[in-house]
């Protein structure tokens, strides 16, 4: 039965046209939050891992008594990281409620995090160590090392599996970085001593923290991925951001407690050595934290790899115009063969086999797809 309103026009009428413009309303919605392209994801990802090179290098070629504490900017960086993650943190669920439901009702996953942020504070320390002892370039390519530690790493600790493509690509991998190091050699003869131990102890920062990043960023995965493998969970689920909100807990604290044991040794305010370029690269730190989570959530590996061999070529000619750098015949095979073996390594996997795990479906608990080989999950419609 149709009932006529006051006006003269039916209510399935009046009804309908308000339908109408809630479907355009929610269409409009969904198109201002269409998730962001894979190009600008690209553009962005090179312009600050670039940036974030060329403007480290930059800030650590001043005369030492004009240097800041890398550590003092550690801590900031982890301040800025902890308070944008609590406000995306926020727009989810408020902050107040997932600090009761995730910390102080869960304390013992809580501290799980500590792993994680002492190898982070690890990696990011050596890695300023590397930028003050390496040119550019030669940071950038070595630096890709973290792939293969990252798979051997996986491998133990994930019981992850490669193909032989994969295999094969870190092996080229590792004779591209031997070839780029053998192709350094010293400027001047009478300098050649010291030049030799500025870049091994620049290499042996790169290494261990290669190795740091791939133990801290599988330990991380192992931790986001925990109700997947467990499958239901009596704990509620954590999400990304409230993560990246206890990971910069613990650094900030393992900071606060480095900063306090050097300052008896250090007569240098908190922010000497503090300018333009050093206050950019702070931004440019926790705007990388930002990036990472987006490309986690958007994009792939195929993206990943991209992104870095684009990175490494437009840092690699920005640092020709601005340092001066020299690039040899050994840099540029062992820098193609690098670059090289990390695209086709991201590209040229395998599909993850998954483990058996459900995602319960109260509409349609029948709905399944195939992942993998044979394994099949409920999936949310």
């Amino acid at each position: 039965m149709t009932t006529t309103s006051p006006s003269g026009g039916s209510s399935s009428d009046s009804n309908d046209e308000e339908n109408i413009k809630l479907t355009k309303a929610e269409d409009k919605s969904a198109a201002s939050s269409k998730p962001p392209s894979a190009l600008f994801l690209l553009t962005l990802m090179v312009v600050q891992n670039s940036s974030t090179v060329l403007v480290g290098r930059y800030t650590r070629s001043v005369a030492l008594d004009m240097r800041y504490e890398v550590r003092n900017l550690i801590l900031l960086t982890e301040v800025g990281k902890l308070l944008v993650a609590s406000i995306l943190e926020h727009r989810l669920t408020p902050i107040s409620v997932s600090i009761r439901t995730h910390v102080l009702s869960n304390p013992i996953d809580f501290l799980r995090i500590m792993v994680p942020a002492l190898l982070y504070l690890v990696q990011n320390s050596l890695l300023y160590v590397a930028l003050s002892n390496l040119s550019a370039p030669l940071f950038q390519v070595t630096y890709q090392m973290k792939t293969l530690t990252t798979a051997v790493v996986s491998v133990v600790m994930l019981d992850r599996r490669y193909n032989i493509t994969q295999w094969l690509c870190l092996l080229v991998l590792g004779i591209g970085v031997a070839v780029v190091v053998t192709g350094e050699k010293p400027g001047s003869s009478s300098s050649a001593k010291i030049d030799n131990m500025f870049m091994l102890k620049g290499l042996s920062a790169v290494a261990v923290a290669c190795l740091s990043s791939a133990l801290a960023g599988v330990y991380f995965e192992k931790v986001l991925k925990k109700h997947d493998t467990k499958g239901s969970d009596s704990s509620p689920q954590v999400s990304l951001w409230m993560r990246n909100v206890q990971l910069a807990f613990f650094s900030i604290l393992i900071a606060i407690g480095q900063c306090i044991y050097k300052t008896n040794s250090s007569s240098k305010p908190f922010f000497h050595g503090f300018g333009p370029m050093v206050y950019l690269l702070l931004f440019l730190q926790v705007a990388g934290g930002l990036l990472v989570a987006a490309i986690i959530k958007y994009a792939d590996n195929v993206l990943k790899g991209l992104a870095t061999g684009v990175s490494v070529v437009v840092s690699t000619f920005c640092s020709m115009m601005i340092f001066g750098t020299p690039l040899s015949v050994n840099f540029v095979s062992g820098a193609t063969l690098i670059l090289g073996s990390v695209f086709l390594f991201s590209t040229r996997g395998d599909k993850p086999k998954v483990s058996s795990f459900v995602m319960a479906n109260d509409k349609n608990p029948e709905a399944t797809v195939e992942i993998g080989e044979t394994k099949k999950i409920n999936v949310l419609t």
